[in-house]
C-alpha cells in the first residue's frame, strides 16, 4: 500500500463502513512505516487491503477490508495468509484483531481461519448515531 492507492482505498473504506477510516488513518499509518497491502485483480481493479501494527512478538490487524462487489470470494482468507506470512517474517508469534460485535459474518471468518476470541473492548467502535459499539478481541498464535 502506498499514497497513491489512498483515492481508491477511501472509496473502498465508505462502501464498506458506516464509520470509515479517514485519509489521515491512512497516511499516519504509511508513515509511521506499518505493513500494509493492497490487493488486487486482474484488470488493477482493487479488490481489499490491509494494514498492521508490529508490537512486541506480534501483530496488530488495524484493518482488513474486502470491496464489497468481490466478498464472499475467499479473499479475505487469502489476505490473512498474507498476514500470518508477514508475523513469520518478522518472527511474531501472535496476531490479534478487534471486530464488531454485530458483524457475525467476519467473525465467522475469523474463528474458522483458527482465531480464538479472547476478550471485549467496551464501547470500541464509533456509529453513525447512538451508544459506541463493543467489539470482540480475538487472537491467532502464528508459532515461531
Amino acid at each position: 500500500m502506498r499514497v497513491p492507492d489512498l483515492t481508491e482505498i477511501i472509496a473502498v473504506e465508505r462502501q464498506a463502513y458506516p464509520v470509515p477510516w479517514s485519509h489521515g488513518n491512512f497516511v499516519d499509518s504509511l508513515a509511521a512505516g506499518y505493513p500494509a497491502e493492497v490487493l488486487r485483480g486482474p484488470r488493477a481493479e482493487l479488490l481489499g487491503y490491509w494494514i498492521a501494527m508490529p508490537g512486541v512478538d506480534e501483530l496488530h490487524l488495524l484493518n482488513i477490508t474486502v470491496a464489497p462487489a468481490w466478498q464472499g470470494r475467499g479473499l479475505a482468507v487469502a489476505m490473512l495468509d498474507r498476514i500470518v506470512a508477514e508475523c513469520r517474517r518478522r518472527g511474531l508469534t501472535q496476531l490479534w484483531l478487534e471486530v464488531r460485535v454485530s458483524n457475525e459474518r467476519a467473525r465467522e471468518v475469523y474463528r474458522r481461519y483458527g482465531f480464538a476470541e479472547v476478550g471485549k473492548r467496551r464501547a470500541y467502535y464509533p456509529v453513525q448515531e447512538g451508544p459506541r459499539e463493543d467489539a470482540i478481541l480475538m487472537s491467532l498464535m502464528v508459532g515461531e
